[in-house]
């Protein structure tokens, strides 16, 4: 029998299991992830984050995302606001800019005098290879829009990798988008073979959007914080939004303020709570 020590916490609702994997020994290969998970019988949480030491000299700590499913993924951007909050209070490291690895690069969170957390999400990816997303034999690979068939219907999207791959719908009202019906086919289509999030943005003002995410391996949350990022470099591209500006994105569970560039990294900021400590054994 093993003993866990965790914090559950959220970022605009998108809930995590947060694990300190310096301090204590933590194998996820041995968890019940998918148990641990369940909203009824277990925790209950979006995603598993894992703190571990780097294996760098260059960064600060190493960060493991699971999803609800149990699989692993790349990069999650609520994740990185709470990741840096959790390493603070826990005295992990006395820094409020932390260097933290992740499985597809670096990021850089920074803990504000507000409470707020700032994480530089890196530069977005916008070739196909890059997502993963194969293009119909028709298409050009640099187009801005692809068009993906679900059943009879043709689906325009925009790909973008934030270190995890997302697909960009315009709606004209994110209330009535097909968000289950359209974010579950897409999510493991075919042309995407590594499956993707995929997210509806309703464009308010070229400074102001609202967004809901279908998100792979987990199905739609309240908030995502790459794919709020996705989102606002994609509307950038396609002329809808003021490229250098803050924007607004205004998801199910709360703001996000993204802003972006041709050529730059892309920035986030937006807030973190703590709900409670816990302990379990299994």
């Amino acid at each position: 029998m093993k003993t866990l020590k965790f914090t559950k916490m959220h970022g605009l609702g998108n809930d995590f299991m947060v694990v300190d994997g310096i301090s204590q020994s933590f194998d996820p290969a041995d968890a019940p992830l998918i148990k641990w998970a369940d909203r009824h019988k277990g925790i209950g949480f979006d995603q598993l984050l894992l703190v571990e030491k780097p294996q760098s000299d260059a960064v600060d700590f190493r960060y493991r995302i699971f999803n609800a499913d149990g699989s692993e993924v790349e990069q999650c951007g609520n994740g990185a606001r709470c990741f840096v909050r959790f390493a603070v209070d826990k005295g992990l490291t006395d820094k409020h800019e932390i260097v933290v690895e992740t499985a597809k690069g670096i990021i850089v969170p920074q803990l504000t005098e507000q409470g707020l957390v700032t994480v530089n999400m890196g530069k977005p990816r916008f070739k196909p290879s890059e997502i993963p997303f194969v293009p119909a034999s028709d298409e050009v690979e640099d187009d801005l829009i692809h068009i993906v068939l679900v059943g009879l219907e043709s689906v325009p999207v925009s790909c973008v990798n934030m270190g995890n791959p997302h697909a960009v719908i315009v709606v004209d009202d994110v209330d009535t988008a097909p968000v289950e019906h359209w974010g579950e086919a897409i999510e493991s289509h075919e042309q995407f073979p590594e499956h993707v999030n995929v997210g509806f943005m309703q464009v308010v003002d070229k400074q102001h959007i609202r967004l809901r995410v279908y998100e792979r391996g987990v199905g739609e949350t309240l908030a995502c914080g790459t794919g709020a990022c996705a989102a606002v470099v994609a509307g950038v591209r396609l002329g809808l939004l003021e490229e250098g500006a803050s924007i607004c994105v205004g998801l199910p569970g709360g703001d996000l303020q993204i802003s972006w560039q041709e050529g730059a990294d892309v920035l986030m900021t937006g807030p973190v709570e703590t709900v409670f400590e816990g302990e379990l054994q299994y």
